[in-house]
């Protein structure tokens, strides 16, 4: 009975020890796929927006004012034809005066006031590609695990969001393979409402983003 209880009292303790040396060490692993094509994405003017001048008393005082719409060429030239989505960085980050994801900031007047705010919509439309007879846009929330069915109709660019074309109506498999792509992007500029600046000197809008070509 006693040495019943002594391998016992033996066998939790090895059991405690083996416990408490695992939990003092663990793994990680580095892992990806390098791929052996490449993409270049392009923008008309340099990506390169320019309002000019604009007087106070065109401002809006309790509501934002939005300035005319401006085109961008976008050209996306890669070797080969590769599964890619595309997502934008916003560099001004935090100085949109409204939060979402597809908004991005034009930076801060000199009391740190938020200027105001731009987007990005792409057409599928007024998209082409070298290999595609018809273009769809779709789009993945979770990271390019699902995507939503692909459809003709124009697309805000976002930050946290895949934005990406098939041929193919309806699809739920997210982006085609596509060498070489020709977009116009629409851009919508939002300045916030007079009341809320500090318009006592010069305000420089100081918007900046950064469009990412993400290989799938």
């Amino acid at each position: 009975m006693n040495t019943r209880l002594l391998s016992l009292a033996t066998l939790s303790l090895l059991a405690f020890s083996t416990l408490t040396f695992a939990a003092s060490s663990t793994e990680f692993a580095v892992t990806g796929l390098i791929t052996p094509s490449a993409c270049t994405p392009g923008l008309s003017s340099a990506g390169v927006i320019d309002y000019g001048k604009i007087s106070q008393q065109d401002l809006n005082s309790s509501t934002g004012t939005r300035l005319p719409i401006k085109n961008l060429n976008v050209n996306i030239n890669c070797n080969g034809p590769i599964r890619y989505a595309l997502r934008m960085h916003d560099n001004r980050d935090g100085s949109a005066n409204v939060n979402s994801e597809i908004y991005y900031g034009l930076g801060l007047d000199k009391s740190g006031n938020k200027i105001g705010l731009y987007y990005l919509s792409f057409d599928p439309a007024q998209t082409m590609t070298d290999s595609l007879a018809q273009v769809y846009g779709t789009e993945s929330t979770t990271g390019g695990v699902a995507w939503r069915s692909a459809n003709s109709n124009p697309i805000d660019i976002g930050a946290r969001s895949y934005l990406g074309f098939t041929d193919t109506l309806g699809s739920t498999t997210g982006p085609a393979a596509i060498q070489n792509l020709i977009s116009i992007v629409k851009v919508q500029t939002v300045i916030a409402a007079k009341a809320n600046l500090d318009l006592s000197s010069e305000v420089l809008m100081d918007g900046s983003s950064t469009l990412e070509v993400l290989y799938l």
